[in-house]
């Protein structure tokens, strides 16, 4: 996979950044960004996915969106700002490019064009963690688990996805038990398989029926923006 929000710009654009890419592999765990402290640099993922998770007083986590080769994260900085409340990290390992937080700044300063395709993706970020807040609140647990398996797949591109019952709970809000149960469901209907460490995706169609209305809105609006 290459990262479609640097495939989607004009060459000029594209040359804007370019010499400022730096190729970084991304091991599962890494801090992109810390809440409340300044972003340092902004990365493109080429392969695997990230994390933005809303910390809550205490400690409590919940995920909030998700960043993989569609996107980009660093979204303050394209808007004006050097930090966000939320902690991104890499979930399902990969590789990309960063850039670093200043190097962006004078970039989308130098072309409008730029600037206005890259607040397109905040755009459709916004849409999927307004998303996700409807799903939390109105979504069964296992049309919010189908969801998220889709949203994964979409980002790694293959069957098999490296996911555990112990991280799908924290990023869902909900007890590993009822993880675990929901995935026991989703398998007997047919749509997915899973073990340790690992869910494999059998029927595409069905999971997304399974998802009802909380998948696709948000990949439909990226569509519409970013195509």
């Amino acid at each position: 996979m290459t990262n479609k929000i640097l495939a989607s710009l004009t060459t000029a654009d594209a040359d804007l950044l370019e010499p400022h890419l730096e190729p970084v592999d991304l091991a599962v765990r890494r801090s992109l960004e810390n809440p409340n402290k300044r972003i340092e640099a902004a990365y493109f993922l080429d392969h695997g996915f990230a994390s933005v998770v809303a910390v809550q007083s205490g400690g409590k986590q919940v995920e909030v969106g998700l960043i993989g080769p569609e996107g980009m994260t660093g979204l303050a900085i394209v808007c004006g700002n050097h930090r966000s409340p939320h902690a991104t990290y890499i979930q399902a390992a990969g590789r990309g490019h960063c850039i670093g937080a200043d190097d962006l700044r004078q970039a989308v300063l130098a072309s409008r064009s730029l600037h206005g395709q890259l607040l397109k993706y905040v755009q459709a970020f916004g849409v999927q963690t307004a998303q996700t807040a409807i799903c939390n609140a109105r979504s069964n647990l296992d049309e919010r688990l189908a969801r998220w398996i889709l949203m994964a797949h979409d980002r790694l591109g293959v069957d098999a996805l490296p996911l555990t019952h112990e991280f799908l709970a924290l990023m869902l809000g909900v007890r590993r038990a009822g993880v675990t149960e929901t995935l026991h469901i989703l398998k007997r209907q047919g749509v997915i398989d899973h073990e340790r460490g690992s869910i494999t995706v059998r029927n595409r169609k069905g999971l997304e029926r399974q998802a009802k209305g909380a998948y696709g809105v948000p990949e439909a609006e990226y569509r519409r923006l970013i195509g």
